[in-house]
């Protein structure tokens, strides 16, 4: 093929002229690239929006929990006695405090075994907890007892604790080696008097006390009882005195004896005692309102620098009059500017705490109006920014609500309480258990079935009663089920800890059945049932559910009477409505993201045009290209003849010439 180089024939610059005519013909492609980079920036500030959005709902969606707002705290004044700490609600007040003695949890310890893979025996395990005291022994009614299986396999020293650790029957077991022996050591994990333990056996020699087999391992220290087993650490109570009021309690952990304060004891300090100051923790609201008032501050900051308009220099931002950003902008402050007139708590405006906007646009918190309302304890600042329903009725209480629940004032009528499943026996229970002859149960609790057997015995009406209800309980751990038993006259009742239709006990067999029960009367839990705002509700247990304007709004009735029980009155508070209006505003079909649909949309058919202006580019460059190459060739050959006929008319004869 012949090379070519356009205008080395005619001298014409090809290349410069196609290259300018291209340059002009590229116009619309500048344009495209210029409206594409526009979108991109758009889309740049879309996702700063939205980030800012995303930020500002984190903020408000931790103000929407009414705890937040009634936090408490609390001190001592010798930090070495107990910590403490206050939940919302606390009273304010101060305390004095002295610890008389700590709690300890029951120890036992084994005699000694030489190694620890000796054999201890085989059978099984029963582990019960209760109070020793005037030589008896009384269960603990509300500690499952607990059976472990020690087979061959487990017959060993090493074996036996591993399988009562496995059994996680509330005792912990472990080998400690004094120097002269090995010894099994077995501890209550819970501490309290009444966590002290009682351990026989059922062992496979068919000797269940003496010192042998897996009877080395009894022990009840109750007048008569078998204590092969060694007594290390007493079960004891902690024994603090609160304001001249002696407070004893299993744990070291107190949380019931000063409403809302929780104390772990960590030493005793009698006969002196030290200061317990409780109040109410108004810097910790400060803050949060605070970075309530800076989220949004921050949220608007940055909307202005997306969409505001530069007077002075005459420019324009990004989204200056983007309508999608006015929405976000409108949607905020009419929120803002709803007052919350169902409001429980005595407070309808943010304004109403110190909470408004300023000429720019932006919030302000006096700080001295927000003191003064959180120094009335007439006012509620969580109803400003939670949902929450606040019952006159002290029975009654708000657990929940729904974005379909609509504020409002609403009456509470109660028709039904709820009630729990239960068994009742037919005549008074026969006291004397005799093993392998009345000693077994069967039950179903709450769908979930027992199977239990109770210990040889001659018994009271109430210790047969927290006997049952310690293996009761004992077989259902697993479960999560749980009873209470109580007896009446010597006539046993078990009870569901559950409430409401699916609350049910049913006595199935056993050969305590009988001489326990009798002919039994057994009658399933029922739900409570009523209505909220004169509209029907749903019950289930004591929990019940609105419909209509209060669908969703949920209350617990816990006691009291039928009839009329006060009202509830709802509000969604302001971080509330803002964590779900932000939320929507940020969901995949939401306005802003519709309008960054949009604009991809409009980038993906610039793409498509641009893709079909370079064909068209690239078409017309050709021609150029060719239509120049046939101008260059047509001109060098014209330069060629010209060039032949000037040397030809160069070489006629001159006129007048005699040649």
């Amino acid at each position: 093929m012949a090379l070519s180089s356009p205008g080395l024939g005619s001298g014409l610059d090809v290349s410069s002229l196609v290259s300018q005519l291209m340059t002009l013909e590229q116009r619309p492609l500048t344009a495209l690239n210029t409206k594409e980079a526009k979108y991109q920036a758009q889309l740049t500030a879309y996702g700063s929006l939205k980030g800012a959005l995303s930020s500002f709902q984190n903020a408000v969606a931790s103000l929407a929990t009414p705890a937040k707002f009634s936090a408490a705290k609390a001190s001592l004044a010798d930090a070495t006695v107990a910590t403490v700490g206050a939940s919302a609600g606390a009273a304010a007040g101060n305390y004095s405090l002295e610890v008389q003695t700590l709690a300890q949890a029951h120890k036992l310890k084994s005699g000694s075994f030489t190694n620890t893979s000796d054999t201890v025996g085989t059978g099984t395990i029963t582990v019960q907890f209760g109070t020793y005291s005037g030589g008896s022994f009384t269960l603990n009614a509300d500690k499952g007892a607990a059976t472990i299986s020690i087979d061959s396999g487990k017959s060993s020293l090493a074996g036996v604790r591993d399988a009562i650790n496995a059994a996680n029957a509330g005792v912990s077991a472990s080998i400690v080696n004094d120097g002269s022996g090995n010894r099994l050591v077995i501890a209550s994990k819970d501490s309290g008097l009444a966590n002290a333990l009682k351990i026989t056996v059922a062992d496979d020699d068919a000797n269940h006390t003496n010192n042998s087999g897996l009877s080395q391992l009894v022990y009840d220290a109750s007048t008569g009882g078998t204590t092969n087993l060694t007594q290390t650490v007493a079960a004891q109570n902690a024994v603090a005195v609160i304001d001249g009021i002696t407070v004893s309690k299993a744990s070291n952990t107190i949380s019931d004896a000063i409403e809302g304060v929780t104390l772990t004891l960590l030493k005793a300090n009698t006969p002196s005692a030290t200061t317990l100051s409780v109040s109410r923790d108004t810097a910790g609201v400060q803050a949060s309102v605070q970075s309530f008032v800076k989220a949004y501050n921050d949220l608007k900051k940055t909307i202005d620098d997306l969409s505001k308009y530069d007077a002075a220099n005459k420019r324009a931002s990004t989204l200056t009059g983007d309508a999608t950003v006015r929405s976000v902008q409108s949607q905020l402050r009419g929120l803002f500017n709803t007052a919350l007139t169902t409001a429980g708590g005595g407070l309808r405006l943010l304004s109403d705490i110190g909470i408004g906007f300023q000429a720019d646009g932006t919030l302000k918190l006096d700080s001295t109006k927000l003191n003064t309302a959180m120094s009335d304890p007439t006012k509620d600042i969580s109803t400003l920014f939670a949902a929450v329903g606040k019952p006159t009725d002290s029975l009654v209480s708000f657990t929940g609500s729904t974005t379909d629940t609509k504020n409002g004032a609403y009456s509470v009528e109660v028709s039904q309480l709820a009630t729990q499943g239960k068994a009742v026996g037919g005549s008074a229970a026969a006291l004397t258990i005799s093993a392998g002859s009345n000693d077994t149960l069967t039950l179903t609790v709450d769908g979930s079935a027992a199977s239990i057997t109770l210990a040889a015995g001659t018994y009271t009406a109430a210790a047969l009663a927290a006997e049952l209800q310690s293996k009761i309980n004992g077989a259902l751990s697993a479960s999560g089920g749980a009873v209470t038993v109580s007896q009446s006259a010597g006539v046993l009742t078990v009870a569901s800890n559950r409430y409401g239709a699916a609350s049910t006990v049913t006595l199935t067999g056993g050969t305590a059945k009988a001489d326990l029960f009798g002919t039994q009367t057994e009658t399933a839990g029922a739900d409570v049932a009523g209505s909220l705002g004169g509209a029907a509700a749903t019950g289930s247990g004591q929990i019940l559910t609105g419909s209509g304007d209060a669908s969703g709004l949920a209350i617990k009735v816990t006691g009291g009477a039928t009839g009329g029980r006060g009202t509830v009155s709802f509000a969604r508070g302001f971080a509330y409505e803002l964590d779900k209006l932000v939320g929507r505003m940020l969901e995949n079909d939401s306005l802003i993201d519709g309008r960054m649909d949009g604009i991809n949309a409009s980038i993906k058919s610039l793409g498509s045009q641009r893709e079909a202006l370079l064909r068209r580019l690239d078409a017309v460059e050709m021609r150029y290209r060719a239509q120049f190459t046939a101008l260059d060739g047509m001109i060098a050959s014209m330069t060629k003849t010209s060039n032949f006929l000037t040397q030809q008319l160069a070489n006629l004869p001159t006129p007048g010439s005699t040649e």
